[in-house]
Order: structure tokens, then C-alpha cells, then sequence
């Protein structure tokens, strides 16, 4: 594959860092952008052009984009934790939705036509089917999901657009529980408190936390 350069939305973070590095052993030219509110600077590969600018500054964006000839747009930013965007809904919607569209309109101003956006199952909501399929209608019951569901839409409006607008291929990836660490053992979920709950198990199987609290008895399932 011939290497293009890349610019990656919360490259510091968990997903974001991973994937990074990933680009960066496949050969591509990785620009990361992250305003390290919950990543880390060290996780950023050393060969990739690190900045740390937030994602809705669209003049530094767009300044980005022009200067490193970027190709694509694989976008993590954003925040994450449900219970805190239910307490905070509006914290949710200005990070996640507005400077995404900030992001998106950038890339629009200056041709970019590839976008990878992470999204997340949370907008499926509460589903019947196990497991979810991929047509299942998105019916988020979180803010946290519903800010999600909010960019995808954004980004399908866009793509509709053509001929109207340069046309801009997308893909949304609907994670569910994401786990893991690179094989080296340099990266894994480095967050100082577990909010997802793998990392949770893991801490209690560890022993650093008493135990995994289950919500709710009505579910006809072994634990």
C-alpha cells in the first residue's frame, strides 16, 4: 500500500494512540491532534507530528491539513463516559457534536474526501437481539449516544450532499466494550479510573477493587 498521511483526531487516547501506531508500522505519515484532556503525550508514536490543539479550533485545523497534505481523517476525539453525560449533557453536545462539526467542516473546506469516525453501539440502545446487527435502527437512550448518533448523521448529510458539495467518503465504527493492549506491553487503558467495564473486571480479578457491581435482576443470564 502506497503511504498517505493521515491525521488523527485523539491520537493520545486509548484507541486513538493505538491506531496511531498502527499507521505508523504500516509506512503512513501520521499527524496526531489531541488536547491531552485525558490523554497522554507519551503514548503518541515518536515519528508521528503531535500537536496539541483542540479539535474544533478550525483555523489551526485547517492550517493542519494544508501544511502536512493530509489525505484522510480518522477522528477519536471526544468524551466518553456515560453516567457524566447524563449529570452534564450540554458538556457532551459542545465537545462531542459541535467541534466535531468544526472537524468535519474543516476537512470539507480543504477537500479531504476519507473520514473515519469512531462511533460507538451505544446507538443501538437497549436491543433485543443478541447479537446486534449492524441493521439494527439506532435508538440511543444516553446523551452520550445520542452526540454520536448526531455525528453520523452529520457525516451521511454530508455524503448526501454530492453533487452539490465534493463528495466525502465515511465509515462509523459502533464499538461495544473495547479491550486490549499492544503485545509490547508500552500501551494499554491508562486512565487513572476505570469507567469501562473490562478494565473494571480486570481490576477486581487483580485485586485493587472489592468487586464488579451488576445493576439490575431482571435479566435471565448466568451472572
Amino acid at each position: 500500500m502506497q503511504p498517505i498521511n493521515v491525521l488523527v483526531s485523539g491520537g493520545a487516547g486509548y484507541i486513538g494512540s493505538h491506531t496511531s501506531h498502527q499507521l505508523v508500522e504500516a509506512g503512513h505519515n501520521v499527524t496526531v491532534v489531541d488536547n491531552l484532556c485525558s490523554g497522554y503525550s507519551w503514548a503518541v508514536p515518536e515519528s508521528a507530528d503531535f500537536h496539541q490543539i483542540d479539535v474544533g479550533n478550525i483555523d489551526a485545523i485547517s492550517n493542519l491539513l494544508n501544511h502536512n497534505n493530509i489525505e484522510a481523517v480518522l477522528h477519536f476525539a471526544g468524551y466518553i463516559v456515560v453516567p457524566e453525560s447524563v449529570a452534564n449533557p450540554i458538556k457532551y453536545y459542545d465537545n462531542n457534536v459541535v467541534a466535531s462539526c468544526r472537524l468535519i467542516e474543516a476537512c470539507h473546506m480543504n477537500g479531504i474526501s476519507s473520514f473515519i469516525f469512531s462511533s460507538s453501539a451505544a446507538v443501538y440502545g437497549n436491543t433485543t437481539t443478541s447479537p446486534v446487527p449492524e441493521t439494527q435502527t439506532p435508538n440511543p437512550i444516553t446523551p452520550y449516544g445520542r452526540t454520536k448518533l448526531a455525528i453520523e448523521w452529520m457525516l451521511q448529510d454530508l455524503s448526501n450532499s454530492a453533487p452539490h458539495n465534493a463528495p466525502m467518503r465515511h465509515v462509523s465504527l459502533r464499538y461495544f466494550n473495547v479491550a486490549g493492549a499492544r503485545v509490547s506491553g508500552e500501551l494499554g487503558q491508562a486512565t487513572a479510573n476505570a469507567t469501562h467495564l473490562i478494565k473494571v473486571a480486570c481490576e477486581a480479578a487483580y485485586g485493587s477493587r472489592n468487586g464488579v457491581s451488576i445493576f439490575g435482576t431482571d435479566y435471565d443470564t448466568p451472572d
